[in-house]
């Protein structure tokens, strides 16, 4: 069995995936900024913060998934409240990434070593809509991050990749949505355990498609 950082699990998919993780006998390290029973405690919009709390845990992480992330402001691009925006990008892309780059030493004493990052469909390029614009350029952002970052790390043998969220039933989602926070959970925690390192850098459903 694996042991799994997972971000935001405090609530939510978050929750959910970690439930779903200790089901299948997995070891979940719960991360979340407000504590929370044993949770790993750190703000992911602040790298330091991040860094320190990471360094702490005393044992190796064979799974990274990262799934804090928020809506973020609904602006215009006319019309952007930036603060709002800065902060969106500060949580969904800076910090998928320094969650991942602060589990490095950690993932390296794993025999498979995995980074999976929720993204969403709302990044794809074909769609020329422009609500949650600040939440679309984020998963966008952070498809381009993770790529690189699945660049980076080609030598040192670690899998990294994104998986689409699809539309959940959540405070984020809303009621209308097709999927529960469960369905979303069991394929990402499937596609987690079967993930194989030729398949880094790709974009995945929950379902395990490209």
């Amino acid at each position: 069995m694996a042991c799994i950082l997972i971000t935001e699990s405090n609530r939510g998919i978050g929750a959910t995936l970690a439930a779903r993780a200790e089901d299948f006998g997995h070891e979940v390290l719960r991360a979340s900024r407000a504590r929370q029973g044993d949770d790993v405690i750190f703000d992911v919009s602040n790298p330091q913060q991040v860094q320190d709390a990471i360094s702490a845990i005393n044992h190796s992480i064979d799974i990274v998934i990262n799934n804090a992330g928020i809506i973020g402001p609904d602006s215009l691009t006319t019309d952007m409240d930036w603060t709002a925006m800065a902060y969106t990008i500060a949580v969904n892309v800076a910090g998928a990434l320094a969650v991942s780059t602060a589990c490095l030493d950690h993932l390296r004493r794993s025999s498979r070593p995995r980074i999976l990052t929720v993204s969403s469909q709302m990044s794809y390029m074909g769609y020329t809509k422009s609500d949650r614009i600040a939440y679309r350029t984020c998963k966008a952002g952070a498809n381009k991050v993770m790529q690189s970052l699945a660049t980076d790390l080609h030598p040192n043998g670690m899998a990294v990749v994104l998986v689409d969220l699809g539309w959940e039933k959540t405070h984020m989602g809303g009621a209308e949505a097709d999927l529960t926070p469960c369905e979303f959970a069991a394929g990402i925690v499937a596609l987690a355990e079967t993930l194989e390192f030729k398949q880094t850098g790709k974009f995945f459903q929950r379902n395990g498609e490209k």
